[in-house]
């Protein structure tokens, strides 16, 4: 099934204060075109003032998540990008006057409710999955930190948290899709323990903090002294605590909320990659740093596989874009001449097909028949069969056109192809489509291996009566 990208339908604002810098600020979602991701802008500073959300431009992790590029700075981010892609959002640029983000109740729900009161609109460009070719794992041993991503049909997301808390316990937390997050996590507000925040106040840190914002966790129950500092430090004269558990005894969203928490800024944190992940995150005592750490890891092999140094990842048991009895519909070819039997991705500019190569191919009866090895301009035409159907995919009666080759060029055969051979093939567009013709660079992989590549030209022509 292919899903459009989507944004917001008009600007809509929301106010209020910094947790750690206490600044206040006014942050306004606006709608963006295809392909722009979420962007951040300082309308507070004259000159160049956006910011892209990348993992490449965190440059503070503290209680929080930090972005900046060229001098453009956005502090505490998580919240709000989790709300994104809660949301289910692709495009919005987010504008703010202010150096940080606005805490608002602690949780990303006034922003998802933001969102939804604005409107969220479908976009003709078609949403970008990666779908990782492997198993990502990371460990920070002195942290105690593990983190591991799985392919997956779906984005999943499971977080164990154990601090040794008699009040918090051993917690955990899941999201078995990306749709339930507004319910089950969405609303999940941020928590600390009440002996970190003397050192947080030390640090320079939730200068904007208070019982509105925060779940504060007391182990063990404070003496008057402590607790007149607390009343200072948050201008107020009603800070209490009658027993171990939460200070002024905040009733909790879920019981499990601390987890879900951790949970909802592992979502968040990883937005940074760029592109939703079709994955199965696992994470066992998560933090802003180990959650940037293990985003740069996926986006590293994200890279790789864009750069072609990996396969793209192809689960057997994924319902395909496209299955064969689609593709014969589209495409003008017949057995024996299809040559692929299933799409499995399809953007606006690249397309992934797959061909299972069996002994029992006709054409292995006269092409080395003692020694079978698929012919090189048979691969050709299975990369231009997948690359068809991006163009056909573009059109709205594709039934009614033919494609035909106009050129081939820098056609390499690197490694033979033989029964039993899994071909993944990956085309790109070199150029837009104009006119009908369309530029593409096609690579066969067999495993994370490429056998084959080349540069196609074809044309599209509309079939003739007959």
């Amino acid at each position: 099934m292919i899903i459009r990208q989507r944004t917001i339908n008009k600007p809509v604002s929301l106010s209020g204060k910094g947790l750690h810098t206490g600044m206040p600020a006014t942050i306004t979602f606006k709608q963006a075109p295809p392909n722009h991701g979420f962007v951040f802008k300082r309308v507070d500073l004259k000159g160049e003032n956006t910011i892209k959300a990348d993992v490449d431009f965190v440059v503070d992790t503290s209680r929080g998540t930090t972005i900046e590029h060229k001098g453009v700075k956005v502090h505490t981010i998580e919240h709000v990008l989790a709300a994104l892609v809660g949301a289910e959002l692709d495009n919005v640029l987010i504008e703010i006057d202010g150096p940080e983000v606005p805490i608002m109740d602690g949780s990303s729900s006034a922003f998802i409710d933001a969102f939804y009161e604005s409107g969220i609109i479908e976009q003709e460009a078609i949403r970008h999955y990666i779908k990782l070719s492997g198993d990502i794992s990371h460990y920070d041993a002195e942290k105690n930190v593990q983190m591991k991503a799985t392919p997956s049909d779906e984005y999943r997301v499971n977080v164990t948290i154990d601090y040794d808390s008699n009040v918090l316990g051993k917690q955990e937390a899941s999201l078995k899709n990306i749709s339930e997050f507004n319910k089950e996590i969405g609303q999940a507000r941020t928590f600390c323990f009440l002996h970190e925040i003397e050192g947080l106040v030390k640090k320079n840190l939730i200068k904007g903090g208070d019982l509105e914002n925060a779940i504060v966790v007391v182990e063990k129950k404070p003496d008057q002294e402590t607790l007149a500092k607390l009343n200072k430090l948050f201008d107020r004269v009603d800070v209490k605590v009658n027993k171990e558990g939460y200070l002024n005894n905040t009733e909790l969203r879920y019981d499990n909320e601390p987890a879900r928490h951790k949970l909802l800024d592992v979502v968040g944190d990883l937005a940074l990659i760029g592109s939703p992940v079709k994955a199965h995150i696992t994470g066992s005592r998560p933090g802003h740093s180990t959650n940037v750490a293990f985003a740069k890891k996926i986006k590293t092999m994200i890279k790789e596989m864009k750069n072609g140094k990996m396969a793209p990842f192809y689960d057997p048991n994924t319902p395909p874009v496209y299955d064969i009895r689609q593709i014969e519909r589209i495409l003008p070819h017949k057995y024996p001449f299809l040559l692929v039997d299933k799409i499995i991705e399809i953007t606006d500019h690249s397309v992934v097909g797959v061909k299972n190569v069996t002994f029992n191919e006709n054409f292995f009866m006269g092409h080395f028949p003692g020694n079978p090895v698929m012919p090189g301009v048979l691969q050709i035409e299975a990369m231009a069969q997948t690359g068809g159907l991006l163009v056909m995919s573009t059109i709205e009666d594709p039934e009614h056109w033919d494609t035909y080759f106009l050129k081939i060029d820098n056609a390499r055969f690197k490694n033979k192809v033989i029964p039993g051979d899994t071909l993944i093939m990956k085309l790109e567009l070199l150029s837009p489509i104009r006119r009908g013709i369309c530029e593409m660079h096609g690579k066969i992989y067999v495993g994370n291996k490429i056998v084959t590549e080349a540069d196609l030209v074809a044309q599209i022509v509309r079939k003739q009566p007959v």
